[in-house]
């Protein structure tokens, strides 16, 4: 057996895994969605923190919409929530910072 015979990269089971998924274009698609609502969200909390209509009216998305990702960027802990407006009827949101140790 040669040296570069011995010294080739034998496929692991990851890599052999990984040549047998394939991901369909939909899944892509939505994946690609999901990570541009999420970055107009947090593009939209870097100049302070905002209620769910400001938001919705900021990022041209639905209130609903707004609300689904805003819980799921906050069960990450990417937000979290601040006080309530003046009419005590929606909570302002506002990324939360991350610490440097």
């Amino acid at each position: 057996m040669s040296e570069k015979q011995k010294n080739a990269k034998k496929p692991g089971t990851i890599d052999a895994s990984k040549k047998k998924i394939t991901v369909s274009q939909e899944v892509k698609d939505k994946l690609k969605q999901v990570r541009s609502i999420t970055k107009a969200i947090e593009s939209a909390l870097k100049s302070g923190p905002k209620t769910i209509p400001e938001i919705a009216k900021e990022t041209n998305l639905p209130i609903g919409d707004v609300t689904f990702y805003l819980m799921t960027l906050r069960k990450k802990g990417k937000v979290e929530v601040g006080d309530l407006d003046d009419d005590d009827e929606y909570y302002y949101y506002k990324l939360k910072l991350v610490s440097t140790k």
